[in-house]
C-alpha cells in the first residue's frame, strides 16, 4: 500500500478547522447589546444589574484597563429553533490562545443568579436544551477588561501593571453576541477526530494501531458531507466507533485527572481582581458538575474559598452542596499556594493552620495533602510541617522547569533536616494547566520516571494561571481517553484518591533528602525589596505581639486580641503567595503590599504597646524587653528587667586616613575608601578578613536574564563586576564610635554606617541605599579566611547545609540561594555568620590564594537590589534600608541567636518592675517560636519551640504561671493521639528533642 499518511494527517485537519468546528453552531442571530461602564473600582452586583446601560454593537471598542464593563444582552429564540440546543455565544474580543491572561466575564441572570464564567476558552451559556420557540432571553455580564500585561513580546517593560499609570484607552473589540443552535453530533464529531488525531500522532509511524486510526479517520471523512457537515456528522461517527471502543493495553499507564484551575492569588492582576476570577471559574466548575457526572474539581487556597464566601455569596452557595456532593473537593489544606523558602518558621506553620482550619471548619474536610503545583522550589524544613499540620502528601510541578538538571523521581519520600518523609509526587505531565491533548497525555507516559515500579500519575486538568478551569472539551476528551488503545487511561480522581493508590502501589519510592531546589527563578529571592522587609518585620511583629499579649493576658487579664492576630495573620499570609512575596507581580500588587505592611505594622505595634504597658505596670524603673528566645542584656527571653551594663565602643582614627572600631571584643579596620580590610576575633586572636581583600564590599553587576525579568537572575551576571570602592566621604559617625560612609554611582547614593555594639561580638552594617538604577543587582561582600566545603542557611526550624563548591552540576546550579535570619560557615573551631533583617538571597563562593599564604578564601555576598523592568517597570526605585552583622568566632547557636536579635529590635519602657517570662527554657539550643493562647479561645497557652542547633536536647520547659495539665499537639492545636501527655511537676516538662524537631505544647490553665 502506498504511504499517504501525511495527505490523510492534513486532510483531517484542514477539514476540522474550515468545515467541521464552524458546523458545530450552523445557525446564529445577533443579540441586542448595551452596556454600563462602571466608572470606578468593580461594584457590587446588584448595582451593575440595575445600572442604566446604553446601545452597542458589535465591533465597539471597549474596556480602559482595569476596567468593568455590565453588558445587558437580550434576544428571542427563533420558533423554528423549537426542541434544539441553543447557546448564546459571548465574545468579548478573546484571543483563544490567553485564557486567564485577559478580559473575562460571569454572567448572571436579571435576579442576580450567577451562570457561568466567560473566558477565551469558554465563550458558551447554555439557554436551554430544547428551548422553546419564542422564549425570551436576557443575560447580564459583569466583564473585566483586564490588559494584556504580558503581550506579544513577553517581558516587554509596560505601564499598563497598575492603574495609575495604565491610561483609559479601550483594552477590546467587542467581536460576537449570538444567540446559536448547538449541534451535539457534530461537536462530538469534533472532539472524537481531535482525539484520535492527537493520539494518531503521538503513536510510532510503524505501529499498527497509527495506521488503523489513520484508515478510520479516512473513512469517516469520506462520509461526511463537506456541504452538509451537520446531517452526515452522525455517519461519520459511526466510522470511528470501533477503534474508539478498541481497550488500552493491561499494562497502559494510567493517569488520575484531577479537575484544577490554578489561580495566581495575584501576578499580573491585582488581589481584587482575582477575588473576581476565583467566582468565574468556582461558577464555570460548578456548572460543569451539574453536566458531567464523572468530573471532579480540586480547588486549593483557603483565601479564595474564603473570598467566595465572602464577596460572591450566591456562587458559595453552589459551591457548598458541590462539596457536600463530593466533587467540589478543598485540595492542599494551606491559607495560600505560599513561596515555601522565605517565609518564616511560624508563618509557614500558620499557612497550615489557617488553610486546614478553614475547610474543617467549613466543610469538615482534613486535607492529607499539601498542593503547591506553581511554587518556586520547596525549603528542607518543610516535610516536617506538612506531617506537623496532620498532612501525608506533597504534590507539585514546578521542579520540571529547573534548567540545568533533570529531577530523577516523579513519585518519592522526600526527607526534610529533621527526618521526616513525605510522600510528594510531581506530576510528568510537566503542567498544571493540562487540555487533555494527546501530546500531553503521551508526555505523561514517556517521561515517567518510575515505569516497571509503579504506573499511576496525576494530570492537574484545566486553564489555570489566570483561572478559568476544565473544559467541557477537556471532559470530553477524557472519557474518550478512559479505556483507548495506545493511550493511557484517564479517570477522573480526587487527590486523596490518587495518592491512596500511588502509596499502594509504591510504597516504599526513592527518597530524596534536603531542598527541593529549583534551578530557575533564583531573582525572587531579592526582587521587590520592600515587599520582602515588609514580610520579615510583619512575621517579627507577629511573634511579639502574640507573646505579649499572651503573657499580659495572664498576667494581668489584658484582652487578648484574638480577632486581630487571626485577620492580620491571614494578611500577612495572603502575601506569601507565591508571586507576592517572590515579587514577581506587577506594580499595582506591590504598591498595595507595601501599604498594607504599614498598616499592620501600626496596628501590631498598638497591640505590642498596649500589652507591654499592661506588663509594665505604673513606675520609673527603665525596663527592656526581650522578645528574642535567648537572654539579651541580663534580660530572660519573654520578660523583661533594667538592661545590664554592657562596656564601650571605642573609635581612632588611623595614619592612612582609615578608621578603628573596637568594643574589646572585635576589632574593625576601616580603610579609607570605607571598606573592611580587617576583623579580629580578639579573644581568638583570628582574623576573619581574608589576606589582600576587604570587606562591606558594595558590587555591582549587568543582569539581563534571557527571560523572566523579576524572577530569573542567570549564571552569566558574574562574568561583569563593578566593585563600588569610590567613597564620597568616610567619616566618624555622630556618636563619635561608628563610621559614617556615603558612596554615589549611576544615578544611586549609598549612606552607610559601621558600629560595634558594645559588648557584643558583632560588626553591624547599616545601608541605606537609594536606588535609581536598571537592569543591575546589587550585592554586599564578605571575603573571609575561611577553609570549608559547606556552609548553613537558615530555614524553617532548623538550617540546612549547602556546599561551597561546585564539584557537580547540581551544586553549580545553587549559585543564588536562600536564608532566613543567617548564613554560617566554620572550621572546625571557628565560624563566622552573616546575620540580616530582611534579605534572603545570596551567594557564597571559594578562591584558593594563588599568593601569600595559599589558604582558602569563602566570600558570602548578600543580595540586597535588582532592578528588572517587567511586569514592574519602576521596581524597587527609590530608598532602602538594610541591616546586617559580620559575627566573627560565631558557633551554629551564636548564629542562631545573632538572627533573632537582629531582627527584634530593644523596646524599652518605664515600669514599676520585672516582668517575668510566661515560660522558660534552660536550653539555648531549644528555640521557642511562639508563645501565644490557643485559637479555640480556652485560655490555654500553646507553646511552640524546636531544637536550632542541628544536635539532640534534653531541656526542662518551666510555665512560670499555675498549670493544670499538658498536652502535645499538632499545629492546630489537636492533641497527637499517638502522644501520652508529658507530665507536669510544679511547672516544669521534660523535654528532649530529635535534631531540629519541632513540638507544639498546650499548656491547661489551672
Amino acid at each position: 500500500m502506498h504511504d499517504d499518511r501525511t495527505l490523510v494527517e492534513a486532510r483531517l485537519r484542514r477539514v476540522l478547522d474550515e468545515r467541521i468546528r464552524p458546523a458545530v453552531h450552523p445557525e446564529s442571530v445577533p443579540l441586542e447589546v448595551a452596556v454600563w461602564h462602571a466608572p470606578g473600582e468593580p461594584v457590587p452586583v446588584a448595582e451593575g444589574l440595575a445600572a442604566d446601560v446604553e446601545p452597542v454593537t458589535v465591533g465597539s471598542r471597549w474596556g480602559a484597563p482595569w476596567g468593568t464593563s455590565w453588558f445587558r444582552v437580550t434576544g428571542t429564540v427563533p420558533e423554528e429553533w423549537a426542541g434544539k440546543t441553543v447557546e448564546a455565544i459571548l465574545d468579548l474580543g478573546f484571543d483563544e490562545n490567553m485564557p486567564g491572561f485577559q478580559c473575562e466575564g460571569l454572567v448572571y441572570r436579571p435576579d442576580g443568579t450567577p451562570v457561568k464564567g466567560l473566558n477565551p476558552r469558554n465563550q458558551w451559556v447554555r439557554i436551554g436544551a430544547p428551548v422553546q420557540g419564542g422564549e425570551e432571553v436576557r443575560l447580564h455580564v459583569e466583564a473585566a477588561s483586564n490588559p494584556v500585561v504580558m503581550g506579544p513580546r513577553p517581558f516587554t517593560p509596560t505601564p499598563l501593571g497598575d492603574l495609575e499609570t495604565a491610561g483609559r484607552d479601550p483594552q477590546y473589540t467587542l467581536t460576537r453576541m449570538d444567540l446559536a443552535v448547538l449541534d451535539e453530533t457534530v461537536w462530538h464529531l469534533v472532539t472524537d477526530l481531535e482525539v484520535l488525531g492527537e493520539l494518531m500522532a503521538e503513536l510510532p509511524v510503524d505501529s499498527p494501531r497509527r495506521w488503523e486510526i489513520l484508515r478510520a479517520v479516512e473513512r469517516a471523512l469520506d462520509a461526511l458531507d463537506l456541504q452538509d457537515v451537520g446531517g452526515t456528522a452522525e455517519r461519520a461517527r459511526a466510522r470511528l466507533a470501533d477503534v474508539l471502543a478498541a481497550p488500552a493495553v493491561p499494562s497502559a499507564h494510567r493517569i488520575s485527572a484531577v479537575g484544577h484551575a490554578h489561580i495566581d492569588s495575584a501576578w499580573l492582576w491585582p488581589l481584587r481582581e482575582t477575588v473576581r476570577k476565583v467566582a468565574r471559574t468556582a461558577a464555570n466548575m460548578t456548572a460543569l458538575l451539574d453536566d458531567e457526572p464523572d468530573f471532579v474539581f480540586a480547588m486549593s487556597q483557603a483565601q479564595q474559598w474564603a473570598w467566595v464566601k465572602e464577596h460572591r455569596p450566591e456562587v458559595w452557595a453552589r459551591v457548598k452542596k458541590a462539596v457536600a456532593d463530593g466533587r467540589f473537593v478543598p485540595a492542599g489544606g494551606m491559607w495560600v499556594e505560599s513561596d515555601t523558602n522565605m517565609p518564616g518558621s511560624e508563618a509557614m506553620a500558620r499557612q497550615f493552620v489557617h488553610g486546614k482550619r478553614f475547610f474543617l471548619d467549613e466543610f469538615g474536610v482534613d486535607n492529607d495533602e499539601a498542593w503547591l503545583p506553581d511554587t518556586f522550589g520547596f525549603a528542607a524544613g518543610l516535610p516536617q510541617i506538612i506531617k506537623a499540620a496532620g498532612s501525608r502528601y506533597l504534590l507539585t510541578q514546578k521542579i520540571s522547569w529547573s534548567r540545568t538538571n533533570s529531577f530523577p523521581h516523579h513519585t518519592f519520600r522526600w526527607e526534610g533536616i529533621d527526618g521526616t518523609r513525605i510522600y510528594t509526587h510531581f506530576p510528568p505531565v510537566d503542567t498544571y494547566n493540562c487540555s487533555m491533548r494527546g501530546a500531553e497525555i503521551a508526555h505523561a507516559v514517556r517521561n515517567f520516571k518510575d515505569k516497571g515500579t509503579a504506573r499511576h500519575s496525576l494530570a492537574p486538568t484545566g486553564w489555570g494561571d489566570g483561572g478559568g478551569g476544565t473544559t467541557r472539551e477537556m471532559v470530553a476528551k477524557a472519557a474518550r481517553l478512559r479505556d483507548l488503545e495506545g493511550s493511557a487511561t484517564v479517570t477522573w480522581e480526587t487527590p486523596s484518591a490518587f495518592f491512596a493508590k500511588a502509596e499502594a502501589e509504591n510504597p516504599e519510592p526513592p527518597v530524596w533528602v534536603g531542598e527541593l531546589y529549583l534551578e530557575l527563578h533564583r531573582a525572587t529571592l531579592t526582587s521587590q525589596a520592600g515587599t520582602k522587609q515588609g514580610n520579615r518585620r510583619s512575621e517579627h511583629l507577629l511573634r511579639e505581639a502574640e507573646l505579649w499579649a499572651a503573657t499580659a493576658a495572664v498576667r494581668t487579664g489584658f484582652p487578648y486580641p484574638y480577632a486581630d492576630l487571626d485577620r492580620i495573620w491571614k494578611t500577612v499570609l495572603l502575601h506569601q503567595f507565591h508571586d507576592i512575596l517572590p515579587g514577581s507581580s506587577i506594580a499595582w500588587v506591590h504598591r498595595e503590599a507595601r501599604a498594607t505592611y504599614a498598616r499592620i505594622a501600626d496596628e501590631l505595634n498598638g497591640i505590642i504597646g498596649a500589652a507591654q504597658r499592661a506588663l509594665a505596670g505604673e513606675g520609673t524603673v527603665p525596663l527592656l524587653f526581650n522578645a528574642t528566645p535567648h537572654t539579651r542584656a541580663g534580660v530572660p527571653a519573654g520578660g523583661a528587667r533594667p538592661a545590664e551594663a554592657s562596656g564601650r565602643t571605642e573609635r581612632a582614627g588611623r595614619p592612612d586616613g582609615g578608621h578603628v572600631l573596637d568594643n574589646g571584643l572585635l576589632r574593625v579596620g576601616v580603610d579609607p575608601r570605607g571598606l573592611v580590610d580587617s576583623v579580629v576575633d580578639l579573644a581568638a586572636g583570628r582574623e576573619t578578613i581574608a589576606p589582600g581583600r576587604t570587606g562591606n564590599l558594595l558590587q555591582l553587576h549587568q543582569d539581563l536574564p534571557n527571560m523572566w525579568d523579576a524572577w530569573d537572575v542567570d549564571e552569566f551576571y558574574r562574568n561583569t563586576v563593578t566593585d563600588l570602592t569610590d567613597a564620597d566621604e568616610v567619616i566618624p559617625g555622630d556618636d563619635g564610635a561608628s563610621v559614617r560612609i556615603v558612596r554615589t554611582f549611576g544615578g544611586s547614593r549609598v549612606t552607610q554606617r559601621l558600629s560595634l555594639p558594645p559588648g557584643e561580638k558583632r560588626l553591624v552594617v547599616d545601608t541605606e541605599v537609594d536606588w535609581h538604577e536598571t537592569e543591575k543587582f546589587l550585592k554586599l561582600a564578605f571575603p573571609l579566611d575561611l577553609h570549608t566545603d559547606r556552609y548553613a542557611s537558615e530555614t524553617q526550624f532548623g538550617h540546612f547545609f549547602r556546599p561551597t563548591h561546585t564539584n557537580t552540576s547540581w551544586e553549580a546550579a545553587k549559585f543564588e540561594a536562600c536564608n532566613h535570619r543567617f548564613v554560617h560557615l566554620q572550621e572546625p573551631d571557628w565560624g563566622v555568620a552573616l546575620v540580616n533583617d530582611g534579605t534572603y538571597g545570596h551567594d557564597v563562593t571559594r578562591a584558593v590564594r594563588t599568593d601569600g599564604d595559599g589558604g582558602t578564601t569563602t566570600t558570602v555576598r548578600a543580595s540586597l537590589l535588582r532592578a528588572p523592568r517587567f511586569p514592574d517597570p519602576e521596581t524597587d526605585q527609590g530608598v532602602h534600608r538594610f541591616r546586617h552583622a559580620l559575627v566573627p568566632g560565631a558557633s551554629i547557636g551564636d548564629a542562631v541567636r545573632e538572627g533573632w536579635r537582629i531582627n527584634l529590635p530593644e523596646r524599652r519602657l518605664e515600669g514599676a518592675g520585672e516582668v517575668t517570662p510566661l515560660v522558660t527554657v534552660d536550653r539555648d539550643s531549644v528555640v521557642v517560636t511562639a508563645v501565644k493562647l490557643a485559637d479555640d479561645g480556652s485560655g490555654d497557652v500553646v507553646v511552640r519551640f524546636h531544637e536550632a542547633h542541628g544536635a539532640r536536647a534534653r531541656a526542662t520547659l518551666t510555665a512560670r504561671f499555675p498549670v493544670a495539665g499538658a498536652e502535645v499537639t499538632d499545629l492546630l492545636e489537636r492533641p497527637l493521639a499517638d502522644t501520652a501527655p508529658p507530665a507536669v511537676d510544679d511547672g516544669r516538662i521534660a523535654v528532649s528533642l530529635r535534631p531540629f524537631e519541632l513540638r507544639t505544647l498546650r499548656l491547661k490553665r489551672a
